[in-house]
């Protein structure tokens, strides 16, 4: 392990739902929660996307927990976890997932990222393969560079350091914590009505909470930056995708405003090696807007890939 020395401890404060709220120290606090799992099971690290938090997880990581130890992660300047003076770069997070996956995990884990996490995933699995037994991309970030909704051409704005910072301040004040999350729903494909309440409440008081947090605009926009740049040099990106010798799926609904579905089948189609569902009338976080299809694919998935399957013999470089 990269620091024996660590220790988990409870996230101050009461958190309704899912799991135990834990942090850990990797050169400054990391929170995550530990959904649990059969003992002697493989572990699957849930990775979230850019503007995205634990919660993410919370309608699916229970179901998942029934079979496998299930742990979601806050990246820095997400969720819980406060950035600090850690860059928040996708490098920086791929290098921070793998002292994760040492320190907590204590051995290779199935990493299943959203969007931004997804790229991480990917990264983390080129880079350090005796870490990752199998990738689930939900909606992953892919080449090429992603075309912006219609009307949000003024977030390239945000792209531009020190006016970014100025501007996601000044637009999280005007409009509010509830309105901030039910707009990221909607640009994600997801109906807020169809959230349940509970959930939906637990994710604005986050945000509300995040917003006497210093340095989270600046985390957000240094991430968003980071990942447009991985994007840019698609040849690497690819690259990467290529030199993955683990087991994939890949998720992709096909009303992804965000990660045009054109993408994910390209992608698929470069990796022919690689599983490929693709969720009708579904947007860009499954697990959020259909947690059942979700849970069915991945666990489906994941039993056919386990050693002494025939997807995944012992032994050979496919088995989780």
């Amino acid at each position: 392990m990269d620091d024996p020395a660590h220790v988990s401890s409870p996230e101050p404060g009461p958190r309704p739902g899912p799991g135990r709220s834990l942090t850990v120290d990797l050169g400054g606090d990391l929170h995550y929660v530990d959904f649990g799992g059969p003992a002697g099971r493989p572990a699957l690290v849930l990775v979230h996307g850019l503007g995205g938090s634990h919660l993410n997880w919370d309608l699916v990581a229970p179901a998942l927990a029934r079979r496998y130890r299930v742990l979601a992660v806050d990246l820095p300047g997400f969720g819980l976890t406060a950035p600090g003076t850690r860059l928040t770069t996708v490098p920086e997070n791929v290098r921070l997932l793998e002292r994760f996956s040492d320190t907590v995990v204590g051995g290779p884990a199935v990493v299943v990222g959203n969007s931004m996490g997804g790229m991480i995933g990917i990264l983390m699995a080129d880079r350090s393969p005796q870490r990752v037994t199998g990738l689930v991309l939900v909606d992953p970030a892919l080449p090429p560079v992603p075309a912006l909704p219609r009307g949000e051409a003024a977030v390239l704005l945000h792209l531009l350091p020190g006016l970014g910072e100025y501007l996601t301040a000044a637009r999280r004040r005007r409009i509010g914590p509830r309105a901030t999350v039910v707009g990221m729903l909607r640009l994600c494909g997801v109906d807020p009505a169809t959230v349940p309440t509970e959930l939906l409440d637990r994710s604005v008081a986050l945000v509300a909470r995040r917003r006497d947090v210093a340095g989270v605009d600046r985390a957000f926009l240094t991430a968003a930056r980071s990942l447009a740049w991985v994007l840019v040099r698609a040849g690497e990106y690819r690259a990467a995708m290529a030199a993955v010798r683990v087991p994939v799926l890949l998720l992709h609904g096909d009303r992804d405003l965000l990660v045009p579905v054109a993408a994910a089948r390209a992608a698929a189609a470069r990796n022919p090696a690689w599983t490929y569902r693709e969720l009708a009338g579904v947007g860009h976080v499954p697990q959020l807007q259909v947690p059942e299809v979700f849970t069915t694919e991945v666990l489906g998935w994941l039993a056919d890939h386990e050693p002494g399957t025939e997807g995944g013999r012992a032994g050979s470089p496919s088995a989780l």
